[in-house]
């Protein structure tokens, strides 16, 4: 089964269906979405073949293909994954159907609550093939020349999506979107670049002997520090902006109240999250001496960002920046399991990043019906919603438990794994950053409050509860958040092998108490 190229007609069915979208003529709507919806299931039943057969226990990465695309520069089409890439390959593959299943009518009203014209369905169906290609790919590049195309390919789709569907100020969230994330992407070209000499130096000064871009040879050199610094920098503030994390994060928010809520499902529940993999991946394996020389700076960004953001959100008016800037304290939760180096924190945060893209894309789904029936987006204008449309309300307060991490809610067990880790190797951060989860039960519950309990406004009187087609969307969300609560192990057991691969790269292991009850380095007695 490996024999089979999987991860290049993944890559290649949503492209392929996004042109075949083409052809189908303009006025058959429901033709087109259940097109789009067809190609993504097929994807996503492929991705779990693919997926069936991995095997945790062999090598790395799996699924491998190689072969030359540009030869003079050491270019390779080349992709693979390992248990860290799958994971977010299957988080991808799983929302990508259920956010068109979601979106059935926001192209028609362009998505946007103040924005009634209609837009052309099949150019958003299209965008949302051609993102759901390029995630597929950016998780699954181990050439780190093609991985920065795939990087900067989703911006495309991206800007298209909020700069045409989005809101009354699309095109300012738009080009502010897109100009943060051009300024990262420059930043990381030209320290992709820097890496092609560097390769090509003999062995004896470090070197491979060849030029590459290939992610497991570029891992073996042995780069000079001062250099390894720059080029550490160049990856992490690319996907520092990406991630986000404070202060390169006030596009989010813009972006969010702009954006449809269902492609807001796949930019904060997925494309947020190639920084964070980004880290975890190149950051550290490429870079271990700079990381572990960094990580004092960058767990206190990653606190700062926990109470930063959880802060903001809860001044809020808008339920998408609210969410939002919940999404910001989240990812200083995943950006500070990576650097505690500990096996604990970053199993924790690659779940973390799995759990996040299912509990957000949850709230923003029914953010999204929210505004299709009451056609505003400001907390001021809801209230007693349990009243008239109790199911709708039952799944907004699931989903945000599962934001506040509430234990048998799949978040709390990420979360947890991250603090306990974080804590084992720094106190300090870890005791800051359990602010973090005071500060969630308030804005999520506070929100519910405004929204969904009191009394009734008179707009919310005749709201309807969800439809069939919105049980459907958010339904296999709200059962996974309950299932990963309960039964992490399997994804846990996907993921555990590449963090030891990680961990031994940047040579660290696990601290252990003495009987004394003080932690010791990678086992030693103090």
């Amino acid at each position: 089964m490996n024999d089979f190229p999987w991860l290049s007609v993944l890559i290649a069915l949503p492209l392929v269906g996004a042109v075949l979208l083409s052809v189908i003529p303009r006025e058959r709507e429901a033709l087109v979405k259940q097109f789009a919806i067809g190609v993504s299931l097929v994807v996503a039943v492929l991705a779990g073949v693919m997926a069936a057969g991995f095997d945790a226990g062999g090598d790395r990465f799996q699924y491998t293909e190689k072969y030359w695309w540009i030869k003079e520069f050491g270019v390779h089409w080349a992709v693979g994954v390992d248990g860290v890439a799958l994971v977010l390959i299957l988080l991808s593959v799983i929302l990508v159907p259920l956010v068109m299943l979601a979106s059935w009518t926001e192209a028609d009203r362009s998505g946007g609550v103040d924005v009634p014209a209609k837009r052309s369905v099949k150019t958003y169906f299209a965008l949302l093939l051609s993102l759901e290609a390029a995630m597929i790919g950016v998780f699954a590049a181990t050439d780190v020349f093609l991985f920065y195309v795939f990087f900067e390919a989703m911006l495309i789709p991206v800007y298209f999506i909020i700069g045409y569907y989005g809101g009354a100020q699309r095109s300012y969230a738009a080009v502010k979107f897109l100009l943060y994330s051009l300024f990262g992407g420059l930043l990381m070209l030209v320290a992709v670049i820097w890496l092609y000499p560097l390769s090509s130096k003999p062995v004896s000064e470090g070197g491979l002997g060849r030029g590459t871009f290939m992610f497991d040879e570029l891992a073996k050199m042995n780069i000079d520090p001062t250099t390894a610094k720059w080029l550490f920098l160049g990856f992490f503030v690319a996907f520092a902006i990406k991630a986000p994390m404070v202060p390169v994060h006030t596009w989010l928010p813009d972006a969010a109240q702009q954006s449809p809520p269902g492609a807001l499902v796949l930019i904060v529940g997925v494309l947020d999250k190639v920084g964070t993999y980004g880290m975890l991946r190149f950051c550290l394996e490429l870079f271990p001496g700079a990381s572990k020389w960094a990580t004092p700076v960058v767990l206190g960004f990653a606190v700062l960002s926990i109470i930063y953001g959880a802060i903001l959100a809860i001044g809020q008016v808008d339920l998408k920046r609210l969410i939002a800037y919940t999404s910001v304290s989240h990812f200083g939760f995943i950006v500070l399991g990576i650097f505690a180096m500990t096996s604990q924190g970053q199993s924790g945060a690659t779940l973390y990043m799995v759990n996040h893209g299912f509990s957000t894309g949850a709230l923003f789904l029914v953010i999204g019906f929210m505004i299709v029936r009451r056609r505003s987006a400001k907390i001021s204008d809801y209230g007693g919603v349990q009243k008239v449309a109790p199911i709708l309300a039952g799944t907004f307060l699931v989903a945000g438990l599962s934001g506040l991490s509430l234990p048998g809610l799949s978040t709390f067990v990420s979360e947890f794994l991250v603090i306990v880790g974080t804590f084992s190797r720094y106190k300090w951060a870890g005791a800051l950053a359990v602010t973090g989860v005071v500060l969630a039960a308030i804005y999520i519950l506070w929100m519910y409050q405004r929204t969904m309990g009191g009394p009734k406004v008179p707009a919310v009187e005749g709201m309807k509860d969800l439809t069939a087609r919105e049980k459907w969307a958010v339904a296999p969300i709200i059962a996974i958040i309950v299932a990963m609560g309960f039964f992490p192990q399997p994804v846990l057991h996907v993921i555990n092998p590449s963090v030891k691969e990680t961990l031994a790269r940047v040579d660290k292991q696990d601290p252990r108490p003495d009987i004394t009850g003080n932690v010791a380095e990678n086992g030693a007695r103090p």
